[in-house]
């Protein structure tokens, strides 16, 4: 009985010494693996940052050449010189065409949120028009040239041609769908209980969606503000066709005009484009949390 108990004893010595070293030598595997994933990861997020960067690097190049370098397809400049930068402002008065635009673009955002927040808000919480939501955002799958026509008599008939508080209507009107799209699954992350509650204490629909919703929504406003206004400052078909004044003309509109009939200037548009994309650009790395929120809501 002793000799046994001695011999299993051994056996299970040897065991777990063995399994100790197994678990040594299997320890170092896992953290190879996780610095191997990470790396792939990374190469893989650079890979795609430098895909999407490639274009701006580009226009940067571009704007730096004559235009004999441009047409010779060489990707930086032989011989970099300033003067696309020089006459681009002389050209064209890019600081106003910004103006404007940051103008339509804040007119659009108002009209689009003092519309689309009420009535996510009737739909999503009040169960009121299902269907009229649905058919707001299919609205949006039909391209805007669409409705170019009647817009552009209906706004002459209006007065509100070749102004900027024209142009930001329609495209407010025209970014509803997106906010609405948005801003639904913001308004579902709210308990309708606290709506409930609101409303069992006699607070009407309007003092419940300002008082009770809107503070808890402010995070998804700005993403969609956000997401709104830069796709009214990159909008150039309304531009071009409901404004026709110098005065008031938008940054798309002005970059498109450095093309003539004959000759297009690649050089000056190169650096146009490039004052044009700034501003954009600055407010979406300010505010890339909230677009990036705001891009991932609509589901």
């Amino acid at each position: 009985m002793t000799t046994a108990h001695a011999s299993t004893a051994q056996v299970g010595a040897v065991s777990a010494t063995t399994n100790a070293n197994n678990r040594g030598r299997t320890r170092p595997a896992a953290p190879t693996r996780e610095w191997l994933r990470k790396t792939v990861l990374r190469l893989a997020l650079a890979s795609v940052l430098a895909f999407c960067l490639l274009p701006i690097a580009f226009l940067a190049a571009t704007s730096f050449k004559t235009r004999d370098e441009v047409l010779s397809g060489h990707f930086l400049p032989l011989a970099p010189t300033l003067a696309n930068w020089s006459t681009v402002f002389d050209i064209a008065p890019l600081h106003r065409n910004l103006l404007n635009s940051l103008a339509v673009a804040l007119v659009s955002v108002a009209v689009t949120l003092l519309i689309a927040v009420p009535a996510t808000y009737a739909v999503v919480k009040l169960r009121r028009g299902p269907a009229l939501a649905g058919a707001l955002l299919s609205s949006y799958v039909a391209p805007p040239v669409v409705a170019l026509l009647p817009l552009f008599f209906m706004m002459r008939h209006a007065g509100l041609n070749n102004s900027i508080l024209g142009l930001g209507l329609v495209e407010g009107l025209m970014n509803v769908p997106v906010a609405f799209w948005l801003l639904r699954s913001f308004f579902k992350q709210v308990p309708v209980a606290l709506d409930e509650a609101a409303w069992l204490d006699g607070v009407g629909y309007w003092r419940t969606l300002w008082r009770v919703n809107l503070p808890l929504l402010w995070p998804g406003l700005v993403s969609t503000g956000l997401i709104c206004l830069i796709l009214t400052y990159n909008e150039f078909l309304l531009a071009s066709v409901l404004n026709s004044r110098p005065d008031i003309r938008t940054i798309t509109v002005a970059i498109s005009l450095f093309q003539g009939e004959r000759v297009v200037n690649f050089g000056q548009m190169a650096a146009a484009s490039l004052v044009g994309i700034a501003p954009v650009y600055l407010v979406a790395l300010a505010f890339q949390k909230h677009l990036i929120g705001g891009l991932g809501a609509g589901r």
